[in-house]
């Protein structure tokens, strides 16, 4: 542990050198090979084995810890030894611990990736105050934020924002904020704290501006993962209604290059997080208007690909105590049960999008209903769903299952027969054929939960995958009044993270790394990496990672001390064990067989006066 810490003191360093502007191309490539270096170390360090058992496996000690991807492969369970009766010590530090530890005290920081700045900026003749040339700061009026057409400072509310996130208890929300002209970015920082739940007198979140125009949200609340972001503006530089909309798809088709919308005037979006993800919401798979906007898709958007493997952006997090989901766990424990039908998952539809390992379309639907849930596929495309098939439980008997009561792997179940084109033979099937179904359907792929809590797909057969998928709530849409925010979210184009209260050592300090090769010192979307934190972002993720490690040392620390005084107090009673072996050892048999005599001879004696005396008349006595 003190080479782990050694060695990210020095990372930090290189960081610290690494933000200096004055370092040229050939610099920041030299500190990124250190730290790559460093990198390997620190896997090495996490590798280490005496007599052949791995330290940091948990009680898998014959597992190497730490893949060369980074992912854990040990387990959680501590090595327990006996001080005593009833007394035990645990002397491991599993990797569980150290390397995906959990954090209580940390504050969520959460922000978006768009370098906004100013739009009136260099144009004279659509300034109407001085500040109108500087750059974005939280005075700027919106007017700066989403440019304009003329000099003239409209008092009606044109421009139009489109709010989607999580609050830090879980609760999912979206809202559509209007402004005008003269109102200030802190004005709309304001109403966005507000939609996270902000009072006049209490602040559950921090809400600020960048100098490079990036919106940050800081949780309150210690100890929640679950914070969420993702706002898109629309203006209607023509002076209509079109950024006006109740379904966010009619927005689609706006302009985003702020040059064009000036030549030609019409509907103008700003966005504020892109994720380099594409929209599953076109192309006639779901019957939705085409979606390739990024800051229009959200949570429709596809699953990542890499080679063979599918993975959503979004960790599925439990609502109660914030650990990651299992394959056991229900989707109510995660979901936002305030959404929908309070309380319960009855009524909620999960859209199923994507191309199968076929190179097939596909269009589902997964019905959650408490009388009993189904799966349901649009096999022609015309919008609607016409075949069905039961979700089975596994009950005695087994029938449908209640919508609260489906788990995670029902759910990869379902999304695993679908990608590979292995559905029951029967429709809506028995069960016999249901379970053959998602046998048939793991030898062609594995769909299931990663140790972060996101859902990926495996494609078995093939090292590059034809599949995609993205899966998402009915109504993601739906920006009409009164109109109820997604139940769930698991892949979505949303703010980057900063600090999390959960840690994923290796995974983090791959992304700082990522940082300095970018040369960025701020997120920016214009990079090849759009979701590069940049080096001032990946600085603050580097403290969070010394603070785990030094408390996790401190930890160690504590277990060390235990043992070593049990050690103590194990050698007192050894030596004065010993003490007494010896004193019954190394006894003179001789001496003790004479001293053995004596004692009998004199007990004889005393039994001899007694039985005298006991003889004697009252009158002898007398």
């Amino acid at each position: 542990m003190n080479e782990f810490t050694d060695s990210m003191n020095r990372m930090r360093t290189l960081l610290v050198q690494a933000a200096n502007d004055t370092n040229d191309n050939t610099s920041r490539e030299a500190i990124v090979a250190e730290l790559k270096g460093i990198e390997e170390n620190l896997k090495s360090l996490a590798n280490t084995s005496i007599n052949g058992q791995f330290l940091f496996s948990g009680s898998a000690v014959d597992v190497k810890p730490i893949a060369d991807d980074g992912t854990y492969q040990g387990n959680d369970i501590a090595l327990n030894a006996f001080l005593g009766s009833n007394n035990q010590q645990k002397y491991n530090m599993t990797g569980a611990e150290l390397f995906l530890g959990e954090e209580t005290e940390v504050q969520r920081t959460i922000t978006s990736n768009v370098v906004n700045g100013n739009l009136l900026q260099n144009n004279p003749t659509l300034q109407a105050t001085p500040q109108d040339s500087d750059p974005l700061t939280g005075s700027s009026t919106i007017r700066n934020l989403m440019g304009d057409t003329d000099n003239i400072v409209d008092a009606t509310n044109k421009h139009f924002f489109y709010l989607r996130g999580t609050q830090s208890d879980g609760t999912a929300f979206k809202e559509k904020i209007t402004m005008k002209d003269a109102d200030t970015i802190d004005d709309l920082l304001a109403k966005i704290a507000t939609a996270y739940g902000n009072t006049g007198t209490v602040e559950v979140v921090n809400v600020s501006l960048t100098s490079t125009g990036q919106i940050v949200i800081e949780d309150k609340l210690k100890g929640s993962s679950k914070l969420d972001f993702s706002l898109v503006g629309a203006t209607d530089l023509s002076g209509g209604t079109a950024a006006d909309v109740t379904d966010i798809d009619l927005l689609d088709g706006g302009e985003t290059d702020f040059t064009t919308a000036l030549t030609a005037p019409g509907l103008f979006l700003v966005e504020f997080t892109k994720s380099g993800l594409t929209s599953s919401a076109g192309g006639g798979v779901l019957g939705d208007a085409a979606a390739v906007t990024e800051g229009l898709v959200y949570d429709r958007a596809e699953f990542s690909k890499s080679g063979s493997t599918l993975t959503s952006s979004v960790p599925q997090i439990v609502q109660i105590d914030n650990a990651f989901a299992k394959s056991s766990t229900k989707l109510s424990e995660v979901a936002d049960l305030s959404q929908g039908t309070a309380g319960t998952l009855d009524g909620t539809r999960l859209k199923f999008v994507g191309v199968d390992i076929n190179g097939n379309n596909y269009n589902a639907v997964i019905n959650l209903d408490t009388a009993g849930s189904t799966f349901s596929l649009d096999t022609n495309f015309d919008g609607v769903q016409d075949t069905t098939y039961n979700l089975y439980n596994m009950d005695s008997p087994r029938v449908n299952t209640d919508a609260d009561k489906v788990s995670y792997q029902q759910l990869m179940d379902v999304m695993n027969m679908i990608v590979t084109d292995t559905l029951p033979a029967g429709s809506p099937g028995t069960e016999i054929e249901y379970d053959q179904a998602i046998a048939d359907s793991q030898f062609l792929g594995n769909t299931f939960l990663t140790q972060d809590g996101k859902i990926s797909f495996k494609d078995i057969n093939s090292p590059v995958t034809q599949a995609t998928m993205a899966l998402y709530d009915a109504n993601s849409d739906d920006f009409s009044v009164g109109a109820d925010a997604s139940v769930m979210t698991f892949n979505a184009n949303n703010s980057l993270t900063i600090r999390d209260p959960k840690t994923d050592f290796f995974k983090t300090i791959n992304e700082i790394i990522q940082a300095v090769q970018s040369y960025s010192n701020n997120p920016d979307s214009n990079a090849v990496d759009k979701r590069n934190v940049g080096i001032q972002n990946a600085l603050v993720m580097m403290d969070d990672l010394q603070d785990h490690t030094f408390r996790t040392q401190s930890v160690i620390g504590a277990q060390s001390n235990a043992l070593s005084n049990s050690l103590e107090r194990v050698g007192i009673l050894e030596i004065s064990t010993m003490s007494l072996r010896s004193s019954v050892i190394d006894t003179d048999l001789a001496e003790s067989s004479l001293r053995l005599s004596q004692l009998t001879l004199n007990y004889q004696a005393m039994l001899s006066t007694v039985g005298k005396v006991s003889q004697l008349s009252l009158l002898n006595y007398l």
